[in-house]
């Protein structure tokens, strides 16, 4: 019998690794192929990276951690992420356990929709070319999709053409064309700017200018994803903080980000924290993402938080996030490094939009732990509890040595290469 799947491990956290690992296997996430891989006998290869990206000379791993207790869409899911900052795979991870009881996170993401700019330069009557290349969309349209025969027999394909006027410029004024492509499972990049190339020619001929620049944008703002999540009021409450309490504090704590540049850049950062680990772990551009994500939180003309925090009509908390999600399942690294493959596979991922569905909901879960933290006992205590590990790791600190001397710095309330590697001086000495 195929054992019951679930995101909700307990004591995970204080198993070994091995444990970690055949536990997963035991519940029927992993089988013993994808162990070998997460124990890097069978990763990214020296040679496959020489296929990837210019002058490699090596490889360059980051901690790979699994985030649990996350149920998106009615689903349990496990989340592969990527990171080397302590904190927070655990703050999603417990964040994701008190969304459970309030239904676990809803999600949704719109068409794989990106766009393609094309600057068109040199133009004298620049409101008259626009209208002749709006005349001629169909024919621009058709020609775009057949720039991709295989993406257009799934599907996609051109689905409709804007032009922009911008008046005013440190060149003076230029045309603007979008288009808009569906570019189905794929991030998109290579098929948009495929079809910018292909158009381009035509477009002169339309319009009697010169197209200039024809590249896509990372502003997806027509692929966006958005996730919501109740927490009950209860569940908030911990160590002397009522849930009301914490509940408030994470609402106030959100309207400060959400009025302030300032603070929207660090607030928006946590979300990232999230968003980033997963988007690496499947092999997905990350750099995208996060100028995508940016651009869209100033959208208005003063850039402010992505996620929105209320209190229900029945006292709970309700979290909000939206933006774009660029990401693929196809194409890429995502099919050529073996940890990107096997992380599509452990969430169950079918479509490009459920991987943002999935990638939203950890951005919002990323969220609420930040400002849970910040809003009742200070992002420090936690976080350093953890960059205690690291510290110790850092001092010389082997085996068994690790855990003792990240408790002794905890214990000392001074987190400090120094004080670490006097205390091991001083264990070393005795012993």
């Amino acid at each position: 019998m195929k054992p019951t799947q679930t995101s909700r491990i307990t004591g995970f956290y204080n198993l070994t690794v091995s444990e970690r690992l055949e536990q997963l296997q035991g519940l029927g996430w992993l089988d013993s192929s994808d162990i070998q891989i997460l124990q890097g006998l069978s990763s990214l290869t020296i040679e496959q990276a020489n296929h990837m990206v210019e002058n490699v000379v090596g490889l360059y791993p980051l901690p790979f951690g699994i985030a649990l207790n996350f149920l998106i869409n009615g689903r349990e899911v496990l989340i592969p992420m990527v990171v080397e900052e302590p904190s927070v795979i655990a703050g999603a991870s417990f964040m994701a356990k008190l969304a459970r009881a309030g239904g676990g996170f809803h999600a949704q993401a719109d068409p794989p929709v990106m766009i393609g700019q094309l600057q068109i330069l040199g133009l004298t009557d620049i409101h008259h070319a626009r209208h002749k290349i709006l005349e001629n969309k169909e024919e621009l349209l058709k020609q775009a999709t057949q720039s991709d025969p295989l993406l257009s027999s799934l599907g996609g394909g051109a689905r409709d053409l804007e032009v922009r006027v911008i008046e005013h410029s440190p060149i003076g004024p230029f045309l603007v064309l979008h288009l808009l492509y569906d570019v189905r499972d794929a991030m998109g990049a290579n098929a948009v700017n495929t079809a910018m190339e292909r158009i381009a020619p035509r477009v002169e001929a339309i319009c009697g200018g010169k197209v200039h620049l024809r590249i896509l944008s990372n502003l997806a703002d027509h692929r966006l994803a958005r996730a919501r999540c109740t927490i009950p009021t209860d569940q908030l409450a911990f160590e002397g903080f009522t849930g009301e309490e914490v509940r408030d504090g994470i609402i106030a704590a959100w309207a400060f980000a959400a009025c302030d540049p300032y603070r929207a850049a660090t607030h928006n950062k946590g979300i990232m924290n999230g968003i980033d680990a997963v988007v690496i772990a499947t092999g997905n551009d990350w750099r995208a993402i996060e100028a995508g994500a940016h651009a869209y939180a100033a959208r208005n003309g003063q850039y402010t938080s992505l996620s929105v925090w209320e209190k229900s009509n029945d006292g709970d908390l309700v979290g909000t996030l939206e933006l774009p999600l660029a990401v693929g399942i196809i194409g890429g690294a995502t099919k050529v490094h073996p940890l990107a493959k096997l992380s599509l596979k452990l969430m169950g991922v079918q479509t490009a939009g459920q991987l943002a569905e999935i990638i939203v909901s950890v951005g919002l879960a990323q969220n609420l732990a930040a400002l849970r933290a910040l809003s009742t006992e200070g992002i420090q205590r936690g976080h350093m509890a953890l960059h205690a590990r690291q510290i110790a790791l850092s001092a010389g600190a082997k085996g068994e040595e690790i855990e003792k001397l990240a408790n002794a710095l905890i214990a000392d309330g001074v987190i400090r290469i120094d004080r670490a590697v006097e205390i091991l001086k001083s264990w070393r000495k005795i012993t």
